[in-house]
């Protein structure tokens, strides 16, 4: 009997522990210091080094075997008697999983959504966010799709040097260590991407970059660069938005055309529409992403939108899955040095 207690106090102080992470406020300097800039990056490099040696997604272990002890562990439950002893325990077991989970998830990665954003650490201002200020960015993204189109269909960016671009973003932006940039891997939830339009994914446990199977080639360099800005610690959407589309500005051609591709889905030219600022080049490109989303399956679509937004709020991101779009108001209101590095504050 005292055996069972013992057991019930520490699942009780499990659930307990993981509702305090949950819900008490921290404060956004103390974790920028001691976690995001402390404890996490030793975890990051050691985590993903490990699970670049291997050529598959690792994630899928995890997520397979969850759902296989998840069955064994219901079939078990319901087996035994009587079935509402049953239930109110396995109730219980079910939260403390739950709850040690999420504490891991806080611990290996979860964490950084509560450091300091970005536009505290750069040059930010909202008066630079202006309609003649997102036409401009408009016409000169209509321009670099233009211009670069041929040159990033001729040769590819390398991994290796996307990751030489990240890490002048990451110095860029004040970053006192460089990443192990994660290798891009496919899952077995490819169809399930492809189905809710879903491009990339950053795995919160073993740190790896996960990439959606029907990517066309220059969409890549900026899925996975955005991938790797949340294995830097910049978990908000936004932010990795952001740092994806800095990194990509210092790369190469075809990772500039990248992340244009990108960001013409956010600003237009000004009395323009694509059809007429775009040569028929990107106008191609276009079309076939968006040909993909729409061969996507909109009801898994939408709930798989509503239960990131859900997540999204749970990690206190306010703005929910709207803070893929404010990549503009960072790209917009920060102030950029000749080189086109942040200036920072």
């Amino acid at each position: 009997m005292r055996t069972a207690s013992a057991g019930l106090i520490r699942r009780l102080a499990v659930i307990c522990l993981a509702a305090l992470a949950a819900v008490v406020p921290t404060p956004h300097r103390a974790i920028e210091r001691w976690y995001s800039n402390g404890v996490y990056p030793p975890l990051q490099r050691t985590i993903t080094s490990w699970s670049n040696v291997v050529p598959f997604a690792c994630f899928d272990l995890l997520w397979v075997g969850a759902v296989a002890a998840t069955a064994v562990w219901i079939y078990r439950r319901l087996r035994q008697r009587p079935l509402s002893r049953s239930i109110r325990t396995g109730i219980l077991e079910g939260a403390t999983a739950t709850s040690l989970v999420y504490l891991v998830f806080l611990a290996l990665w979860g964490l950084n959504y509560r450091r300091v954003p970005i536009r505290a650490r750069v040059d930010f201002d909202p008066a630079r966010i202006t309609r003649a200020a997102a036409g401009a960015l408009g016409t000169r993204t209509a321009a670099e799709l233009n211009a670069l189109y041929a040159e990033a269909h001729r040769q590819h960016t390398s991994n290796e040097a996307l990751a030489t671009a990240f890490a002048g973003a990451q110095q860029s932006l004040g970053g006192p260590w460089l990443i192990v940039p994660g290798r891009p891997k496919q899952t077995l939830l490819g169809q399930f991407f492809h189905q809710t339009a879903t491009t990339g994914m950053t795995d919160p446990f073993l740190l790896e970059t996960l990439i959606a199977p029907d990517l066309l080639d220059v969409e890549k360099p900026f899925v996975i660069a955005h991938e790797w800005a949340h294995l830097a610690g910049y978990a908000d959407e936004s932010e990795a938005n952001f740092v994806g589309w800095l990194a990509c500005q210092h790369g190469d051609a075809a990772a500039r055309y990248s992340a244009a591709l990108v960001m013409i889905e956010f600003v237009q030219p000004p009395n323009q529409t694509l059809q007429q600022a775009l040569t028929i080049g990107p106008r191609i490109d276009l079309y076939a992403i968006r040909e993909r989303y729409r061969r996507t399956n909109r009801v898994l679509q939408a709930a798989a939108r509503e239960s990131y937004d859900a997540y999204l709020r749970a990690n206190r991101v306010k703005a929910g899955i709207v803070s893929y779009d404010l990549v503009v108001q960072l790209v917009l209101g920060t102030a950029f040095d000749q080189r086109g590095n942040p200036v920072l504050r």
